[in-house]
Order: structure tokens, then sequence, then C-alpha cells
């Protein structure tokens, strides 16, 4: 949670905490239902002022990303049904290929980086991340916030903030790309094993299988999205977009 609730920039700090906190819902970092920190503690760790905070709150509330209660046992949780992403524009779709490209010089970053400096706590955190991944393959939005879990524990791994931060950054912005195309369990079982693979990797301490691990992951995700992703002006983008036939995120391949 670091990554969510460290400081923001205070010449932009309510947009900041908006960014923030409504990436970190959508990549289910912050889970439905759950419960924000109080207000003075998320002041604090945000290093922003109250009055910030609560603008930042309002505007997520108003996007139905967060609703507050009131009273005994209130405080500010994070919607159960959070609102759905815009359909991608066709500049999106155009340069997914760039999206992919930016998580791969993050993703190897952190996977060198975590091979030269994670500990055995960190270790074990990965390998129980990996194993609970194992048992999600049929149920995509659950192995998705795993997955995302993962991914950044790998950053926290290599002793980089900066490094969690991209990472944080990239996920959310692959995680728009995943949305739009199926999820069959035999793909979400085979992106595991590569998972396992770049953890005992860095598990031994083998820098350069850790980036072969992981490039061939990160190229393995590209491979899926090549072919079952909507081009850009293609007939399945209008029908994302709205119309009859669409292939809803979440969906089965027959």
């Amino acid at each position: 949670m670091d990554v969510v609730y460290d400081a923001v920039h205070s010449h932009t700090a309510l947009e900041e905490t908006v960014d923030r906190l409504g990436t970190a819902i959508k990549i289910g970092l912050l889970a439905p239902g759950e419960r924000l920190p109080a207000e003075r503690e998320l002041c604090s760790r945000l290093g922003i002022s109250r009055s910030t905070l609560r603008q930042a709150l309002a505007a997520l509330v108003e996007s139905g990303h967060v609703y507050a209660l009131r009273g005994r046992g209130g405080g500010t949780f994070v919607s159960e049904h959070p609102p759905p992403a815009d359909p991608p524009s066709q500049a999106a779709l155009a340069g997914w290929r760039d999206t992919c490209d930016r998580r791969l010089a993050v993703e190897l970053a952190a996977a060198m980086r975590a091979a030269e400096r994670a500990g055995a706590d960190e270790i074990r955190a990965l390998y129980e991340l990996v194993d609970g991944i194992d048992e999600l393959t049929e149920d995509f939005p659950a192995y998705r916030q795993l997955d995302v879990r993962l991914h950044l524990a790998l950053a926290e791994a290599a002793h980089s903030p900066p490094l969690v931060r991209e990472m944080a950054e990239a996920q959310s912005a692959m995680g728009d790309l995943i949305a739009l195309i199926a999820h069959p369990a035999p793909v979400l079982a085979s992106s595991n094993e590569q998972h396992r693979r770049v953890v005992a990797a860095v598990a031994r301490q083998d820098v350069h299988q850790a980036l072969v691990e992981m490039a061939e992951h990160v190229r393995g995700t590209e491979h899926i999205l090549s072919g079952l992703m909507p081009g850009p002006g293609d007939q399945k983008n209008l029908e994302i977009a709205g119309m009859p036939g669409a292939i809803r995120p979440g969906s089965r391949l027959l």
C-alpha cells in the first residue's frame, strides 16, 4: 500500500490524490468495499491538507469510485461496483504497442533489481502470490487483482520507490488493454507459470535468467493482445463502445 499512500507533490496535490486513489481502485489495490484510512492518517501519509483531501474524496464520490458513510462504523469506502472505464479511443488502440514497450522497460528493470536485492521475506511473499494466483484461473477479476499485486511486489523487492510508482502506472495502462479481450483459463495458467519462473530466477539471484523469463512473460501478453484485441477502426471497436455482439471484459472464448 505504500505506493498508494506515498506523499504527493504539493503543486498538484488535488489532482495527484484523485489520480493515485482512482488508479489504485481501478487496478484492484483498493478492493471493492475496502475502507480507506481515516482522514487524519490519509492527510499525514499523503502530505496534504484536510481541505485538499476532502476535495479529492468529493471528486471520487461524484465519479462513483468511493462512497461515504456517517456515524459509528462510518468512513470512506471503495464502491462495490466502480464505474466502468470509457471505451478506448482509436489513438489508444493504435498505440497499444507503445504501452507494452513502456511496460517491458519497467518490468525488466524490476526483475533485474529484485534479483540483486530481494530479501528472504520478499521472496516468500512472491511465491505466496504465485500460489494464490494458481487458484484463480476461472475468476479473472480476482486473478487480475493478485497479478497486479505480484508485479508491484516484484518492484518493491527491487527496493526502488520510483520503480514501484512506474510499475503501478504501467499496470494501470495494461489493465485498460487487457480489459478489451477474453481471458481463457489456459492462457491465465500459462501466464502464472511464467510468473513462477521469474520468481524462481529472482530467488536464485540469477539476474540474466530473471530478465529472460520476464521478457518472455511480457512478450506472451503482447502476443495475446495482438491476436485478440480489436484494431483501430475495426468493427469490433464499435461493438465494444456499445453496439451488439461485443466481447465484454471478463467474457470467455468459446
